[in-house]
């Protein structure tokens, strides 16, 4: 019997709804509970666990594109937060048993233990083709092993969630307090590394940050002192940065921006220069005049094609977002520095007239592996020639 009919001769544990009635029923696995969020699908085919734990994902249900998902286990050492923020699971075979080297537990164990709910055995396809022409949509994962659902009730709860747009969720997942980053890149020898020296001081604003972008900036040669979401200006500038840095993060970067854009225009202020990855692109943008709006499929995926409009050189990149910089907003002392080969939409700026860039996709991901990697470079490079601003 293959695979695919064992699963249809299943009663269903799981079932998908979404806000316009459709249903999905599956096999459920990990934690047994609800969650209500935006479904979305991601095509990376690797780093399950890097997207099950970036904060940029809050608010989210994880359609995968690639079947095969489990197969690798889970590890301490490849979360990006100290706890996982998607909210569910949605893949096409039943995870199997991890058989990595670097394995310390099975996915449906660790999704157990995270409290996070997931559902195998679903035409994914489909699921990826709904959210292809109707825009990612809002839906209610629920894994029951009695398979009661109420799907009337799950409809009108879903209904009646308000969605990302307008939500500021990087006050959710940043930290509280101020901390210091040390570590530094991974190797396979010595796991990750310790940097103790250090050139340059960078203060990163955590809108969501990942773990392996403090690592770059680490690896890159700079100390990390990482402060909250909602640090103002004063807050940033009394550690004295070298640099500073806009993390990546989840949400609406509109409503984000009610206490970000003050900051960064603060910080604009000193001179010091500003790098920003993700959610921190969208936030100088804001910061600088232009305007952001919510895209109808947005960006997840490690195979994603950016052209350096400077050196026409083309990387592949790792991306997870659903807002964008609109390019035509940009001021004049602002340039789009990258744009996407998929769509055509803003992946990067830059400021003519300050030392500031950002880009859209997440260079520490290293999907080309190292096609990115030079923007931590940059931003050092940046930082070793300005001179600070007499106010």
């Amino acid at each position: 019997m293959s695979s695919e009919q064992s699963i249809k001769r299943r009663k269903p544990s799981a079932v998908l709804v979404l806000e316009d009635g459709t249903v999905f029923y599956g096999n459920g696995f990990g934690a047994r509970n609800k969650k209500i969020g935006e479904v979305c699908f991601n095509t990376s085919m690797t780093g399950y666990q890097e997207i099950m734990t970036d904060p940029s994902y809050a608010g989210q249900i994880i359609n995968f594109t690639f079947p095969h998902i489990g197969n690798v286990g889970t590890n301490p050492e490849d979360h990006e937060a100290t706890n996982p923020y998607a909210l569910g699971m949605i893949v096409r075979e039943d995870p199997t048993l991890p058989s990595n080297w670097r394995h310390t537990k099975p996915l449906i164990d660790w999704m157990e233990e995270q409290n996070m709910p997931g559902i195998s055995g679903i035409d994914t396809r489909r699921l990826t083709q709904y959210i292809r022409d109707y825009g990612a949509p809002k839906g209610a994962l629920v894994y029951d092993p009695k398979g009661d659902f109420d799907i009337e009730a799950l409809q009108k709860e879903v209904q009646n969630w308000s969605g990302l747009e307008g939500l500021d969720l990087a006050k959710e997942v940043s930290c509280t307090q101020t901390y210091q980053w040390e570590e530094g890149l991974w190797s396979q020898a010595g796991g990750y590394s310790t940097e103790n020296q250090c050139e340059y001081h960078v203060v990163a604003v955590d809108f969501g940050a990942k773990r392996n972008i403090l690592r770059c900036l680490v690896g890159a040669g700079c100390r990390v002192t990482v402060v909250p979401a909602t640090s103002t200006a004063e807050d940033v500038l009394k550690y004295k940065p070298d640099g500073v840095f806009l993390s990546n993060g989840p949400g609406d970067p509109a409503a984000t921006a009610v206490y970000a854009v003050p900051m960064i225009q603060g910080v604009m202020k000193t001179g010091v220069p500003i790098f920003g990855i993700c959610l921190g692109h969208q936030l100088l943008a804001l910061a600088l005049g232009a305007k952001t709006e919510k895209m109808h499929l947005g960006h997840r995926g490690a195979n994603q094609p950016v052209k350096d409009l400077k050196t026409g050189l083309v990387e592949i990149t790792s991306q997870n977002h659903g807002f964008a910089v609109l390019e035509e907003t940009l001021p004049e002392n602002v340039a789009a520095s990258h744009v996407s080969l998929f769509d055509g939409s803003n992946e990067g700026v830059i400021v003519k007239d300050y030392p500031a860039f950002s880009v859209q996709y997440h260079p520490e991901a290293s999907p080309g592996p190292q096609d990115s990697y030079y923007l931590f470079e940059r931003f050092k490079d940046m930082i070793r020639t300005w001179q600070p601003v007499t106010l």
